[in-house]
């Protein structure tokens, strides 16, 4: 493995498979400008503090930490070609035959059924795996990191623990490795992926009319009925409110179907909503707090609930004696 090169910076850029891809920053920009001609009071993309607050330095800071650390761990990790490989040949292990639809569905409907089915279901592990990082508490120490950003710019998408990237790298290998495997053991090996510049169709438009909106002042906000299937800018952004009512709500990505099943769902708030977490530290934005800050919280809930069992347990002993 070479040394860090430039690429490694210059590919979050200039490659449109990734959210912060030139095209699709350039599209946020343009339609956040359409809107603030719309309504003109509402916050701007452009505003000083959006940028270079300590909360967006923060950003910047986790974005560098992640990008080193991933160039050297990538090698070591499981990789979406081992998995694909793996499911495919236990497939072929129980029906020994590959390609059992391809004479029934034509190419262009293969690589759009396999194009479709792979976005949903890389859209729903999303919003499993977003939805344990709020309900697992250990899981919620590392996703609060992300959750700690008082101002929210497109670089907040990246604001990660390491701990969390390495959890979202696995569920990205594993779903789309599998799903790659099974539509090649259905349809056989002609099968293409319909893309955009390289980007899987359904993600190029998601990401080209304004994904990057979503953690960003703007509140964009769809007609009610389309809330109600695809989730807005002013949707995610509601995700992060300090406020209770919003608490664990639209964990999804692209799709609002999800959180509609399973509760989650709620519809856009119009008016300002404060983003951050509410146990805020004075330290919040430091580097060194940003890494660590989740590895002390876990101790100190395990400690608690330590305590707390050595307290029953000499209760218990108590009443014990006392029955005796």
């Amino acid at each position: 493995m070479g040394p860090f090169s430039l690429s490694e910076w210059v590919g979050e850029f200039t490659d449109p498979r990734k959210r912060l891809f030139w095209g699709y920053l350039a599209s946020a920009v343009f339609l956040a400008w359409l809107w603030s001609l719309r309504h003109p009071t509402l916050p701007r993309l452009w505003q000083r503090d959006v940028w270079f607050s300590a909360s967006a330095r923060a950003d910047l800071k986790l974005f560098i930490i992640n990008k080193v650390l991933f160039f050297w761990l990538r090698p070591n990790l499981l990789t979406q070609s081992a998995v694909a490989l793996g499911v495919y040949l236990f497939l072929i292990g129980q029906v020994n035959s590959a390609g059992v639809l391809a004479s029934s569905v034509p190419p262009l409907g293969r690589a759009l059924l396999f194009t479709l089915v792979l976005f949903v279901i890389d859209d729903f592990s999303r919003f499993w795996v977003h939805l344990l990082m709020h309900r697992v508490s250990f899981l919620w120490a590392f996703h609060r990191v992300h959750h700690s950003a008082e101002v929210l710019n497109p670089m907040t998408v990246l604001r990660t623990h390491p701990v969390e990237g390495v959890l979202f790298t696995f569920r990205s290998v594993l779903v789309q490795g599998t799903v790659v495997a099974c539509a090649l053991w259905l349809f056989g090996n002609d099968l293409q992926l319909q893309t955009i510049m390289g980007a899987n169709v359904f993600v190029f438009v998601f990401h080209a009319f304004g994904s990057n909106l979503r953690h960003s002042p703007v509140p964009i906000w769809y007609p009610a009925w389309l809330e109600r299937w695809l989730l807005s800018p002013a949707q995610h952004q509601l995700h992060h409110s300090r406020l209770p009512e919003h608490y664990d709500k639209n964990m999804g990505v692209v799709l609002a179907c999800w959180d509609r099943c399973f509760g989650t769902w709620h519809v856009s708030d119009r008016s300002p909503i404060p983003v951050g977490v509410n146990d805020q530290l004075p330290d919040e934005h430091q580097l060194g707090r940003l890494l660590l800050h989740p590895f002390e919280r876990i101790v100190s809930a395990i400690r608690r609930r330590i305590h707390q069992r050595g307290k029953f347990k000499k209760f218990s002993e108590k009443g014990l004696q006392h029955e005796l």
